[in-house]
Parts: structure tokens; C-alpha cells; sequence
């Protein structure tokens, strides 16, 4: 593998990672970073650097965003959020491949780009869960801040350091692994 190769595997991990917090801001990053010809995307995935796709992810974060403020309508969201942050997750893996077989990149796409996003939006969920059962849904913007913070910091991170943010996307799995640990006992 080519250093250019790793580094969009990279790339599409801490993506992946961040659509586990807010779905459509990583794609939205993603649009921008392509439009503004900061990273390159795969062939079949030029389109996502397009002005109506730009519009269209930008349109779709705010109302995503705004959305998890209001108090149940998060927990709505959550719901619909966990199939959708594993094809959002798949996706920016996907795009981000760049000459590799095809079959290799749908392979990796969905088991690291899908899996690693379905993970994040677990986790999410299990804490927006317990906000909700411990605070009456009061504590859930709180909760919504931290995550937006952290899809923003990861979007940003995969972009321009893609090493850091795969290196904080796995210190993330290992607290989330040891506060299972913790709280199943």
C-alpha cells in the first residue's frame, strides 16, 4: 500500500467515525474539503464536491444539528440516525479510497468505514439514553454539544491530520470498551 492509500484509509476512518456523532457534518467536511480540491475523491464519488451536494449536506447538518436541541426529538433522531450513520460512515470511506480495487474498497468501506460509525452512534445513543433517564431529557443538550464538538474536531482532524484523528478515534473505542467494562460489573 501506498503512503497516499493509508492516509485515505485514514481519512475515511476518522470520517466514519465522526458520522457516529452527527451524520451529515463529516459529509458536509467532506464536500468542502473535495469542492475546494483539499483531498482527492474517488472517481465515482467527484459528485460529492458539487455545488448541489454542498448545499444539499449543509441544508441537511443545520436541521440535523438544531434538531438534537430539542428535547425527544433527539431521541427520534438517535432512532433514525443509527442505519443512516452506518451508510453515512460507508460512505465517506468509500469516497475517500483512492486507487484501490473496488472490491476492496466496498469491503473496507463497510466493515471499517460502516462498523467503525455504527460503533460511535451506539455509544451515542447509550449516553443520550441515560441523559434522558437521568436528567428528564435536561441534561441532553449538553449531550448534544459534546457530540457536535466532537464530529466537528474529528471531521476536521480526518481531514488535515488523518494520523491523529484514527489515533483518537482508537483512544475513543478503548475508553468506551473500559467504561463497559466498568459499568458491567
Amino acid at each position: 500500500m501506498t503512503t497516499e492509500t493509508i492516509l485515505s484509509l485514514f481519512l475515511g476512518i476518522g470520517l466514519a467515525a465522526s458520522a457516529g456523532f452527527r451524520v451529515f457534518l463529516p459529509l458536509f467536511a467532506l464536500s468542502l474539503a473535495s469542492h475546494f480540491d483539499f483531498i482527492p475523491l474517488n472517481e465515482s464519488w467527484a459528485w460529492v464536491g458539487g455545488i448541489p451536494a454542498m448545499i444539499s449536506l449543509g441544508i441537511a447538518m443545520i436541521a440535523e444539528i438544531f434538531g438534537y436541541y430539542i428535547p425527544f426529538v433527539d431521541n427520534l433522531l438517535d432512532t433514525i440516525a443509527t442505519p443512516l450513520a452506518a451508510i453515512a460512515g460507508t460512505a465517506a470511506m468509500a469516497s475517500t479510497l483512492v486507487h484501490i480495487d473496488p472490491m476492496m474498497t466496498w469491503g473496507l468501506a463497510i466493515i471499517a468505514g460502516g462498523g467503525t460509525a455504527t460503533a460511535m452512534q451506539g455509544m451515542t445513543t447509550m449516553t443520550r439514553l441515560a441523559s434522558s433517564v437521568k436528567t428528564a431529557g435536561l441534561g441532553n443538550p449538553i449531550v448534544s454539544t459534546a457530540e457536535t464538538g466532537t464530529a466537528i474536531t474529528l471531521s476536521s482532524l480526518a481531514i488535515f491530520l488523518p494520523i491523529v484523528a484514527v489515533l483518537i478515534v482508537i483512544l475513543i473505542f478503548i475508553l468506551i470498551y473500559w467504561l463497559y467494562k466498568k459499568f458491567r460489573r
